[in-house]
């Protein structure tokens, strides 16, 4: 597989040949690295795991140097030594669950797969809904760590601890009316590293719809635990599949989350992403699409809310190689305190990508002069016959419209609480899951 741009928008997966020379170059990630390898055994999944280690042994942790990483500072990563949590909570026997997908759940603690927690019934004939050991006879080996961008570091880090995997397969032109729900809660009471993976596979003409949830044991907002979320889900879409993916992500205020998203579209498929940060001490998210085919659609919408001293980054890239291609992106981040909020899309346009039609627009909200935003719209195109636009606004509460709301009789908190639901709304209000909006709503409402 092979993306049609020079330099490459996503880093390609091809193993380039190493120097035992520049083995364990970083002793900090080299050491994440022991602490999530598992257990040697025989097969693919093996190989897989040691040539992803393979490359961190090679790698550094990225630093504000990098310029990918310039806005995002780790150095309060490296000063936490982290553990791997094995064990499971007992108060996590009751959880939150969304009402429409109460029969059709995964949950992981820690990327461990929790059966008693689950629930799936009712799907259709061929629709598989469960953890690797009981998703291992599909040929997941063609799919699993496969895609473009595999060896970025977290991800390759994530790969080389593979101990468990959430497996969405849906067969050829099954339509799924249940909504999916996958659940990776964090859950501790000393530092420690947890690495959720997800597969999905939408095999030609299907359709399906799922959320994808990250979360601590307590309510996000107050909770202290100190760890790292380190999550890679690999979607692919055959050709004309349709998925409808909403990623929400609401950790401790004091967790570190990275989180990676590697989508790949066949040709007249379908994706749509709805994307929402609120948790996290520092939070990223790489949100990578794919174009194989012709004539694909690909919807994200985004959504940031932070305060405090949090850091959220969404760094997103669409290659877009074929003609006929349609895609839409909106992210708005709303940024309270000292917060600092960083948005880096990009869009590649290759010459034989003719007739492309894409659009990205980010939106800033800043409730504090305090508050930070660095944003970077970006198209790389080099085909004549497109349609493409992009663009930026940083903009604060203006004074004119609270005072109209007051002039209504409503008191000034309850007119800054409303603005910012409108502004805020736009994205909540494409999620397909209406108890998710409430929920999300409410969270905003008391920001």
């Amino acid at each position: 597989m092979t993306i049609q741009v020079s330099p490459s928008p996503i880093p390609n997966s091809s193993a380039a040949s190493l120097s035992a020379t520049l083995l364990d170059r970083d002793a900090y990630l080299t050491e994440l690295l022991n602490r999530v390898s598992v257990s040697k055994s025989e097969g693919w999944l093996q190989q897989v795991r040691d040539r992803a280690a393979n490359w961190v042994r090679h790698s550094i942790l990225p630093t504000t140097r990098d310029e990918e990483w310039r806005f995002t500072d780790l150095s309060a990563l490296r000063q936490v030594k982290f553990n791997v949590e094995t064990r499971l909570i007992a108060s996590l026997q009751d959880i939150d669950i969304l009402p429409e997908a109460a029969n059709s759940r995964l949950v992981f603690v820690n990327g461990i797969y929790v059966p008693e927690l689950s629930a799936v019934a009712g799907l259709p004939k061929g629709v598989v809904v469960s953890n690797f050991d009981a998703a291992s006879q599909l040929g997941v080996q063609k799919y699993l760590a496969q895609a473009e961008g595999a060896l970025d570091v977290f991800t390759a880090l994530n790969t080389a601890g593979i101990n468990d995997v959430a497996v969405v397969w849906v067969p050829k032109n099954v339509v799924v009316e249940t909504l999916i729900h996958l659940v990776f809660i964090a859950a501790g009471d000393e530092p420690f590293i947890s690495q959720p993976r997800c597969l999905v596979v939408a095999e030609s003409g299907s359709q399906v719809s799922l959320v994808e949830e990250y979360r601590n044991r307590h309510d996000a907002k107050n909770a202290k635990e100190v760890y790292l979320t380190n999550a890679v889900t690999e979607i692919w879409l055959e050709d004309n599949a349709q998925v409808n993916h909403t990623r929400v992500e609401w950790d401790s205020r004091e967790a570190f989350h990275v989180g990676k998203t590697a989508v790949t579209q066949g040709r007249y498929s379908r994706y749509t992403c709805n994307a929402i940060s609120l948790g996290g001490r520092v939070a990223r998210h790489n949100l990578e699409i794919l174009q194989t085919g012709e004539q694909t659609e690909t919807n994200l919408n985004g959504l940031t809310v932070i305060g405090g001293n949090q850091l959220a980054d969404t760094h997103s890239a669409i290659a877009l190689n074929y003609p006929y291609g349609t895609s839409r992106q909106l992210h708005k981040t709303i940024v309270g305190d000292r917060a600092h909020a960083v948005f880096n899309g990009k869009v590649f346009v290759p010459k034989l990508a003719q007739l492309t039609d894409a659009a990205q627009l980010n939106r800033n909200l800043l409730l504090s002069s305090k508050a930070r935003v660095d944003t970077k719209p970006q198209l790389e195109i080099t085909a004549d016959n497109v349609k493409c636009a992009h663009g930026a606004t940083v903009s604060q509460l203006e004074d004119d419209e609270i005072f109209y709301l007051q002039s209504r009789g409503i008191d000034e908190e309850s007119a800054r609480s409303l603005l910012v639901h409108a502004f805020a709304a736009e994205i909540i209000n494409q999620l397909p899951v209406p108890s998710l909006c409430e929920k999300l709503t409410q969270t905003i409402n008391r920001f």
